[in-house]
């Protein structure tokens, strides 16, 4: 059983895939991007990086592989112990690759070090998209001609003829510019004064009348809380089997319900919902000590 084809096919769903007692395989998105040295332009992707720290069991890689391969949880258990003992006994020695996720290894101080395959996409949204070269764009410079010069005549004092004109036709634009704006500020403030006037006869002059006035109306929203962690007791090819389910886990306590169907067609039952991961669990926990051995945790992705 190859381990590393179920963790690639999860990460494309999941954020963070455990594999029990080695580590966890966590993806980071990063936006889109624009190169302005090689004019490129890479999509959306989900990196992945490794943690160590990430070894308890949650049942996710467990119960994919069970579904996949149609065998017992305890089976797909027993494979991935396997796979990671496998893994463990080559990092003592070289490197180990894994397919399309990247090469596992050890450094000085015996930690793993993990090098992403950069060249796969996590990210379902940027499907089909690939890093686009565009050529370089060159921008048009105008190019100032030089000024010519032009002979002046001067009059008998040294002063050019035309700037007398025009000295002469701006002081008279200025007088005449000054003059008009005078009289068309007293204007304006003429009307403005008359709008006054005449909007407080109308107010003057208005009644309000609210014959059959409308109560008020208290409205008591409750925002519902997402629970995308779901404790899964079992899939079923039938509804009212199901449904069956459901009632036999009410009447021992748990909050139980259908949470739709899977991508094979089989109707979900629930112990229960949480919003909290660490809550969700730490119940998962207990539910497989004193209620079933099978039960594993189910992360819903929310939009």
């Amino acid at each position: 059983m190859n381990l590393a084809t179920y963790i690639n096919d999860l990460l494309y769903r999941y954020d963070c895939v455990i594999v029990p007692d080695f580590g966890g395989f966590v993806t980071n998105r990063i936006g889109a991007k624009a190169n302005n040295f090689t004019h490129t332009f890479t999509p959306p992707t989900k990196q992945v990086t490794f943690n160590s720290l990430l070894k308890h069991n949650d049942g996710l890689l467990a119960n994919y592989i069970a579904s996949a391969e149609n065998i017992s949880f305890e089976k797909a258990s027993t494979a991935i112990s396997l796979s990671v003992i496998k893994w463990q006994n080559e990092l003592q020695s070289s490197s180990v690759q894994i397919d399309n996720l990247g090469v596992l290894s050890l450094n000085e101080e015996k930690q793993i070090i993990f090098e992403p395959n950069m060249a796969v996409n996590y990210l379902t949204a940027s499907f089909g998209l690939d890093t686009v070269t565009s050529s370089a764009i060159s921008r048009y410079k105008e190019q100032v001609k030089p000024l010519i010069p032009v002979s002046i005549k001067e009059d008998k004092k040294g002063i050019p003829a035309f700037i007398k004109y025009a000295a002469t036709a701006a002081i008279l634009l200025t007088l005449g510019f000054a003059g008009y704006s005078g009289y068309e500020n007293n204007q304006q403030k003429v009307n403005l004064a008359n709008q006054e006037k005449a909007i407080q006869k109308k107010i003057q002059s208005a009644t309000f009348v609210i014959s059959n006035p409308l109560p008020t109306i208290n409205l008591n929203v409750v925002k519902e809380i997402a629970k995308p962690y779901h404790i899964i007791a079992g899939a079923f090819q039938f509804a009212e089997n199901a449904q069956k389910k459901v009632d036999e886990l009410k009447a021992k306590g748990y909050n139980a319900k259908i949470i739709g169907v899977n991508k094979w067609g089989l109707t979900q039952v629930t112990f229960n919902s949480y919003s909290d991961r660490n809550e969700a669990t730490n119940n998962l926990y207990k539910i497989q000590k004193t209620t079933s051995k099978d039960a594993w945790l189910l992360i819903e992705k929310l939009d």
